[in-house]
């Protein structure tokens, strides 16, 4: 009792105030507040699109269309909520006027005010982090009632995992890429991509010397990326006043905006994919070592059948059957690949859990819940999950990084994710006819950063792999390896 007070006496020490997780807790929700705008405006958006996909269904197609329209309404509304770090207030957007710059945050150049922006979300992120970060601490020292447990060592271990860390560091950075697409991006998808015709700009004409207007598609026809004589390079200006931090594309778009939207689709695709096919191997591997004898037998059949089957075939057959289906059309095809990853890939993952799970099923404590009469189900969810739940996180961050991959071959391929949806292995398509000329950067750039986030994801798999067993790294490292190409 004396190491526990000890320690209760500690925790005041994480936040100056005799109640620190008061602290905490407010802390969060002035934290909420300042994204609460953009989080309404996303979640209403994701309910929206869902809505709008229902394929028709009859008497009930009436009430559908009211959701649809209540889901839009919503939008509109959370879209007037003010929020923090957006563009509207952060702009980067402005023209030189012959003496100064206008309509740019604090009059700054263009390429300042998106630094700005760009330091500020990232900063944000951190300090929810840091916010996440804190809570845990401050629920080991003040609200578990155990001093220790074994996710501390865990915890402990992975600190001091250095590949692991950079792993971590990778993954949060493109997460924060993902979820903050709208804000980072120098401009919009709507004004630069999809209806960059019904957009105007203000630049400085420097041949009248006056402030002109024009559309933003034409200022793309004019700032394309097509060779030497002709492009737009990283971190410079076009002629339209306009900053390109990643330079442009052969259409004259904005590469950073194309990538960091396509980052977004990709980390939808990739956890959706991993989360179904994580849900499925989890589920068949508990009833195969529940059961065992037949059962297992058959899942094992049944995992033999799938991993026969050609994926790149299947994936080319069912994208092309679906695309002009309801299903086909939601995110541009990106559920019908999540679907198809998952249906295909949850194999992979079920070989590398079945193993734990028919340990775990030996275990006495397992025994003891059968002869209390336990439901098969309720010894699977509470004593025999938990064990296992270890070993999904680890594959499933390795399978994830093969599921970007993946995705950005077959968009390279031109299947898959529809245009004009934006997509990194789209973009590597985009450019490779122009990798050998002056705009090298259209391919290069896309294909470095999916290096690098599959390396983080698969670094990040390393670190948990031996954080939860650190026995295992040599004798576990091929088996992770092929989880990672799945």
């Amino acid at each position: 009792m004396a190491g526990t007070t000890a320690d209760r006496e500690r925790a005041s020490t994480a936040l100056p105030t005799e109640s620190p997780t008061l602290v905490w807790a407010v802390a969060g929700v002035a934290l909420f507040a300042l994204e609460a705008g953009a989080l309404a405006t996303f979640v209403t958006g994701m309910v929206a699109d869902l809505f709008a996909f229902v394929p028709p269904l009859g008497p009930a197609q009436p009430v559908v269309a009211t959701l649809v329209e209540w889901a839009n309404a919503a939008q509109s509304v959370a879209r007037e909520v003010p929020t923090l770090l957006s563009r509207e207030t952060i702009p980067n957007e402005g023209y030189w006027n012959g003496g100064r710059w206008v309509d740019t945050f604090l009059g700054l150049e263009p390429a300042l005010a998106w630094a700005v922006r760009v330091a500020l979300v990232y900063g944000y992120a951190v300090a929810c982090a840091g916010w996440a970060i804190l809570g845990y601490r401050l629920y080991r020292r003040e609200i578990r009632p155990t001093d220790w447990s074994p996710r501390d060592d865990v915890v402990d271990r992975f600190r001091s995992h250095t590949w692991g860390k950079f792993g971590l560091l990778v993954v949060f950075m493109f997460v924060v890429m993902a979820v903050f697409a709208p804000a980072l991006g120098p401009t919009t998808v709507e004004q630069n991509m999809r209806e960059s015709y019904s957009h105007e700009i203000s630049y400085w004409n420097s041949d009248v010397g006056e402030v002109q207007t024009t559309l933003v598609g034409q200022a793309n026809l004019e700032s394309q990326s097509t060779g030497t004589n002709s492009r737009v390079m990283p971190f410079t200006y076009d002629d339209y006043n306009r900053y390109h931090p990643f330079g442009t594309l052969p259409t004259g778009r904005d590469l950073f905006t194309f990538i960091a939207t396509g980052s977004r689709i990709s980390l939808i695709i990739g956890v959706l994919s991993v989360g179904l096919s994580a849900l499925l191997a989890a589920s068949l591997a508990l009833v195969a070592a529940y059961y065992r004898g037949r059962v297992d037998l058959g899942m094992v059949l049944l995992s033999d059948a799938v991993m026969a089957m050609p994926q790149l075939l299947l994936l080319i057959m069912l994208t092309t059957v679906l695309a002009d289906t309801w299903i086909g059309g939601i995110y541009s095809g990106a559920f019908v690949l999540a679907l198809i990853f998952a249906g295909t890939g949850w194999t992979y993952m079920w070989r590398s859990v079945r193993g734990p799970a028919l340990q775990v099923a030996q275990r006495q404590w397992v025994d003891a819940a059968r002869s209390f009469g336990q439901k098969p189900r309720v010894i699977m969810r509470r004593h025999m999950l938990p064990y296992i739940t270890g070993y999904l996180l680890i594959y499933g961050s390795m399978t994830l990084g093969g599921a970007i991959i993946a995705i950005a071959g077959l968009s390279f391929l031109g299947l898959g994710v529809s245009p004009p949806t934006p997509e990194w292995g789209r973009a590597i398509n985009l450019g490779q006819d122009y990798v050998t000329t002056g705009s090298w950067h259209i391919s290069l750039i896309p294909g470095i950063l999916i290096t690098v986030v599959v390396t983080g994801f698969n670094a990040l798999g390393d670190g948990v792999r031996d954080a939860i067993d650190p026995q295992s790294d040599s004798a576990g490292g091929a088996a992770a390896g092929r989880g990672g190409g799945a």
